[in-house]
């Protein structure tokens, strides 16, 4: 009898532990399937970003954009701005970008002889390239086409 309660402790205590083992094993495989989509999440995302960044940009130069300023009536002298322009934009567009290049040195031209010199002395080089990709923007969104780059940066800037 006495051997008999002394199985039935040791029953009980395996069924006990294997019951609190198996517990814990679901519990850390719940949180770890958490943990492992979590995982996965943020593994998927720099796929996506290695995909943009499988195609390399393409940067395109406009050179040479020369305008002359407007001036105060007060003001006599005659101020210029001169501007290299970069296009950036991907592989897959390319090809339409260099094809808009002209009418792309044409906005260019249009938007910063508006500008006069007492604005233009003191804007930074994010401005300008602020007003350009303001006024491709509109330029396309009148035309109702989709822009073919992604933006206008500014890649050499002299105002006389």
């Amino acid at each position: 009898m006495k051997n008999m309660k002394v199985i039935i402790a040791f029953v009980l205590v395996a069924v006990v532990g294997a019951a609190v083992a198996g517990g814990a094993v679901w519990y850390m495989s719940k949180g770890g399937e958490e943990h492992a989509e979590e995982s996965k999440d943020v593994k998927k995302k720099p796929k996506k970003e290695e995909k943009k960044s499988e195609l390399p940009p393409k940067y395109l130069t406009v050179d040479k954009v020369v305008v002359m300023l407007r001036h105060e009536p007060s003001d006599n002298v005659t101020h210029y701005l001169s501007a290299d322009l970069v296009v950036a934009t991907d592989a897959k567009r390319e090809k339409e970008t260099k094809e808009n290049l002209p009418m792309l040195r044409s906005v260019a031209v249009k938007t910063l002889s508006n500008l006069p010199m007492a604005s233009a002395r003191v804007m930074t080089i994010d401005q300008f390239a602020a007003e350009l990709n303001k006024a491709f923007d509109h330029e396309f969104e009148q035309e109702g086409r989709e822009k073919p780059f992604d933006e206008i940066m500014i890649g050499k800037l002299i105002v006389e």
